[in-house]
């Protein structure tokens, strides 16, 4: 594929940890790139929106080719918080619904390449699940995507290009879940989470940066998109491939029964089972550079610039 020069995209959620590697990998392939902000703009290549009030430039999004939507409240938080969950909710919900109603508003939409998550499939054990399969269950995080999913449709109405990255957890050093797993690891208290056979997909920054690369760039794809490695280990794999890089044993075992009362709403997402595979990516032609759990937390350790 012949990446087209000079695009114009557009990127809210464009401060945040990937956000911000997105931009620059953009920008360093030729693509000029308008940050929205909640603040005032510092410039012609950032513009003002308020998403919680339904206001963005209009103007912005009808001139762009592709507007990225990374926007979204933390989901490093309490979990036992109702606020918390309800702010993970009705950010990424509102942040999806105003750019979506607009891009349907303008004479030219513009391709929309918005955020999502695994979650949105549920717990299916065992089961091989492409972008194909079905969402199950109501564990907290899968709810929110369905919603946010669900808020990007009237792009998808007024026939513009829409793709769903649903992310696994990116593994990198400087940025959850690996920052704290790390350190947890290398201080010997690393383990694994209840039996362990459960499915856990990930994926590098390198390669989630470069997918997403290749969905704005790439002019035919569209619909949900799995950003993961594709092989995808069990708990126990990825718990004994970090001990071993780590240098250090991880002897302990947290049980079922003690992650459902810590972890509260977040429970489901740690013992929850996801067998994923990134048939629409590989469809597609990317190459992945870390294709599995050994190849992604080596990367992500060094922290491979």
């Amino acid at each position: 594929m012949t990446a087209p020069a000079g695009m114009s995209v557009v990127v809210a959620g464009s401060s945040g940890f990937l956000g911000s590697h997105l931009c620059s990998e953009l920008e360093s392939r030729g693509h000029q790139v308008t940050r929205l902000v909640r603040r005032e703009a510092r410039g012609p290549h950032e513009s003002t929106w308020d998403p919680q009030g339904g206001v963005v430039d209009v103007a912005v999004i009808g001139a762009a080719d592709v507007v990225v939507n990374l926007a979204g409240a933390p989901l490093v938080g309490n979990p036992h918080s109702k606020t918390w969950a309800e702010a993970v909710r009705s950010s990424r919900v509102a942040t999806t619904g105003v750019l979506a109603t607009t891009i349907a508003a303008v004479a030219k939409p513009p391709a929309l390449i918005n955020a999502s998550g695994v979650s949105w499939y549920g717990d299916h054990g065992d089961a091989l699940l492409t972008e194909s399969s079905d969402s199950r269950g109501h564990a907290l995080l899968t709810r929110v995507c369905r919603e946010w999913e669900a808020a990007a449709q009237p792009a998808v109405g007024a026939g513009a290009r829409v793709v769903l990255l649903r992310t696994a957890p990116v593994q990198d050093r400087r940025n959850p879940p690996l920052r704290q797993q790390r350190l947890q690891f290398k201080a010997g208290l690393g383990g694994q989470l209840g039996n362990g056979e459960q499915h856990y997909p990930v994926i590098s920054l390198r390669d989630w940066v470069g997918a997403a690369t290749y969905l704005v760039e790439h002019p035919t794809a569209a619909g949900p998109v799995n950003l993961c490695a594709p092989s995808t280990p069990t708990n126990a794999e990825f718990t004994r491939t970090l001990s071993d890089l780590v240098h250090r044993p991880a002897f302990f075992k947290v049980p079922s029964a003690v992650l459902k009362v810590a972890a509260g709403a977040m429970s489901d997402e740690v013992l929850g089972s996801l067998n994923l595979r990134p048939q629409a990516l590989l469809d597609l032609g990317y190459e992945f550079q870390d294709p599995d759990v050994a190849a992604v937390l080596a990367t992500g350790l060094k922290v491979v610039e």
